[in-house]
């Protein structure tokens, strides 16, 4: 059976998208039997036993994903469209987990080609974005796989990060960091071999976010795993990161103050304004992050509150919050701890992510402690092992024990910081991935910073991984600037053709015309040739 959130995808109000041109590599048709359970022997995975093959075979269904629910990608639209939806479960004896993996394999129009979807915050996938990715893929004629690494379908920590107070769930969160990752593609293999009676030709992974960090981990990790890995926005450094995400929230706690959002996007709008033109284009999007901003020059500017209806000044600690926020989080010796995001990042809510700030705001005008839950779960399930723990009068020195203790504890568990990709590039692999300069959840320095330990370590690096810059992108998608949705083939064809991606295609959604913007290979930037029409992608140049 289709889980129900996914059953509840078929009653959306469908909208035209073009699909993606790809050749079918598979010319059979197959008969409704090879979707039965007993024709599909469970795979072989060292370590694990097998409890559950179960099967479904969905005919003519119908679907259109839009390319925010299929990272790297374009939108897709499926129509009448058959598939195989084998489901496994499956333990690794000892470690009292059960996890769920399921693989979609269309019945006649298979490319020969298999595509793993990540997941997003704390999904390690078949979540609602993972299903609608795999829709997706399976749609494009590949076949497809995710996994929810034993969480279940409601994986927030609370439900299973702790064992008992004091003892966090090891194998889980080890599960979450790499163990499923590995297995799901050794299953979907063998599945997809068992099904069409052949394996595979290429094997592909895509994710964001938390399959930015996935597809990292099985680079380094995994190599033989996959030929080509498109991995944008990864939350890579996790415990540097979470410490970033919950520098906010402390500094609003420390100083017993909670601006309302209103003050936030006004400061964020002006520093846009006056960063914009800095690439040589005036056009709401910051290519040049070198921009130095003061946001103490509007304390005292007078706003519309959008969160009162009212007109409100912006105060100090809105100024004092958000300079601390971009220089990103320091020790009490003002040592750095992580990066910090760039000026233009909105801290409102995105599509993927909730706000950065959002605080809980009351018609007369005052504002409460609300705190994104994400960072919160990490230091109190899995640093401080205390479900029960107040964060809300912790001092700067408890914050600097929290962030020494998170990256002591579970560094090499769930950093995906290892420089050393030489495995993967020695076996052919290609990794392509974006990150949006607008992204304030994932600070886009640190995925700078991880290419330049990479690059540091073997300077041919560009050979086979290659980061692009996308100026004006929120987290994963969304913000002014243009999204890459040739991320995916840019990395296919590099892997299957040889064709090395020296800028991607992106477009700025929903323009009539559309918009085109050339994204550029990191180091290089992107600038503004100041000629002709701006809306045309030959008007940027890589430096």
């Amino acid at each position: 059976m289709l889980p129900s959130h996914l059953q509840h995808m078929l009653f959306q109000t469908p909208t035209q998208y073009p699909m993606s041109d790809l050749t079918s590599l598979y010319d059979g048709t197959i008969a409704p039997a090879a979707c039965a359970a007993s024709s599909i022997p469970y795979p072989s995975l060292y370590g694990a036993e097998f409890l559950s093959l179960e099967t479904n075979l969905i005919s003519n269904y119908s679907e259109n994903v839009h390319s925010s629910f299929y990272s790297n990608h374009g939108s897709v639209n499926i129509t009448n469209a058959s598939f195989c939806n084998v489901t496994v479960s499956y333990t690794h004896p000892g470690r009292n987990d059960k996890i769920n993996v399921q693989v979609w394999l269309p019945a006649d129009s298979w490319n020969g080609r298999l595509q793993m979807v990540g997941g997003g915050g704390w999904q390690a996938g078949l979540s609602y974005f993972s299903l609608m990715a795999m829709t997706a893929a399976m749609g494009e004629g590949y076949s497809t796989v995710s996994t929810d690494a034993g969480l279940g379908s409601d994986a927030t920590p609370v439900n299973w990060g702790l064992l008992s107070p004091g003892n966090v769930n090891l194998n889980l969160l080890q599960d979450l960091a790499s163990v499923s990752l590995n297995d799901a593609a050794v299953i979907a293999k063998s599945i997809t071999n068992s099904f069409y009676g052949q394996p595979p030709k290429y094997s592909y992974f895509s994710g964001c976010s938390q399959g930015g960090r996935q597809g990292l981990m099985l680079a380094q990790k995994y190599p033989e795993a996959f030929d080509g890995i498109a991995a944008s926005a990864p939350a890579n450094n996790w415990n540097s990161l979470l410490m970033t995400i919950a520098w906010p929230q402390f500094l609003m706690d420390s100083l017993k103050e909670y601006p309302p959002s209103c003050e936030f996007d006004a400061i964020t709008t002006a520093a846009v304004e006056a960063c914009d033109g800095k690439d040589g284009l005036v056009d709401g999007i910051v290519s040049d992050d070198r921009c130095v901003f003061d946001p103490m020059t509007l304390v005292g500017k007078t706003i519309n509150c959008t969160n009162f209806g009212t007109e409100r000044q912006i105060s100090p600690t809105a100024a004092t919050i958000v300079q601390s926020i971009w220089s990103g989080p320091k020790t009490r010796n003002n040592t750095s701890i992580w990066f910090g995001p760039n000026r233009d990042s909105s801290f409102s809510a995105g599509l993927y992510t909730p706000a950065m700030i959002s605080n809980d705001c009351s018609s007369n005008g005052t504002c409460s402690r609300q705190p994104l839950e994400l960072s919160e779960d990490w230091i109190k399930l899995f640093v401080l092992k205390n479900a029960s723990a107040d964060l809300s009068t912790m001092t700067h020195e408890q914050f600097d024990r929290v962030a020494h203790a998170s990256f002591q504890e579970y560094h090499s568990m769930l950093d995906t910081n290892d420089p050393d990709l030489s495995r993967f590039r020695d076996r052919g692999g290609k990794m392509v991935g974006y990150h949006g300069m607008a992204d304030a959840i994932i600070p886009v320095r640190g995925s700078e910073y991880y290419y330049d330990t990479v690059a540091a370590m073997d300077s041919n690096v560009h050979d086979y991984y290659r980061l692009f810059l996308a100026p004006g992108i929120a987290h994963c998608f969304g913000g002014a600037g243009a999204y890459p949705d040739t991320t995916f083939d840019a990395m296919r064809k590099w892997v299957e053709e040889g064709t090395t991606p020296d800028t991607l295609d992106a477009t700025i959604q929903d323009t009539t015309p559309a918009v085109k913007r050339p994204l550029c290979p990191y180091p290089k930037r992107q600038v503004y040739r100041g000629i002709s029409n701006s809306a045309t992608s030959d008007q940027f140049e890589c430096w």
